[in-house]
């Protein structure tokens, strides 16, 4: 049997226009609702062997209150985004938008100053692929659904830009089972939901 890596998607502070690059808001009363509304669903994963999150106050608030504390692990990092740190896309579109434009359309453009997505795609799926292997063997990692976006590109070996074509709602969980470099992505059913769009 092979290894299983379970993301969760953190839960959210701030509804989806409002979410900020590299925000580190901690969860705000909905959030906590969210997971209270969804625990009995995600508690059973602290069974892992290995729980990690990622450093984001709502990675680790998440982790912690489904049971499982979470490791920190640096490299579950949003993405650097350089001077549009707290910024929502539109506030950086209306700031910069031919650097926006750009960002969007070449996976290796760094114009605010910060990382790649490239570099991003690359750094998450070196933490994936670095991790234990043990037959059989069970982790959980709550991160920001950037990051598990990014380990989904890892994962199904496809071209940076398919990032942008990746949804992953704050509370779901996304499973993948191999080892380094032979990665399947795995669906096992539908979670509950927040109620919160």
């Amino acid at each position: 049997m092979p290894l299983r890596v379970t993301f969760v998607a953190a839960a959210r502070s701030s509804p989806l226009l409002a979410e900020r690059f590299d925000d580190d808001r901690p969860l705000d009363q909905a959030g906590w609702d969210d997971v209270q509304r969804v625990a009995h669903d995600l508690i059973p994963l602290a069974a892992a062997e290995l729980r990690y999150c990622s450093p984001t106050p709502r990675s680790r608030v998440t982790g912690e209150a489904l049971g499982y504390a979470p490791l920190v692990q640096l490299a579950l990092r949003d993405c650097d985004m350089g001077r549009w740190r707290g910024l929502t896309l539109g506030e950086a579109m209306a700031r910069e938008p031919a650097a926006v434009d750009a960002w969007l359309a070449d996976p290796r453009a760094t114009p605010h100053g910060g990382e790649s997505l490239a570099a991003f795609i690359a750094r998450v799926g070196d933490w994936l692929d670095t991790r234990p292997f043990e037959e059989g063997g069970r982790i959980v990692a709550v991160a920001e659904p950037s990051v598990i976006r990014a380990a989904l590109v890892h994962v199904l070996k496809a071209p940076p830009s398919t990032y942008w074509n990746i949804d992953v709602r704050p509370l779901s969980t996304t499973a993948v089972t191999g080892r380094a470099g032979r990665w399947n992505l795995r669906f096992d059913g539908v979670t509950a939901q927040p109620s919160r769009t």
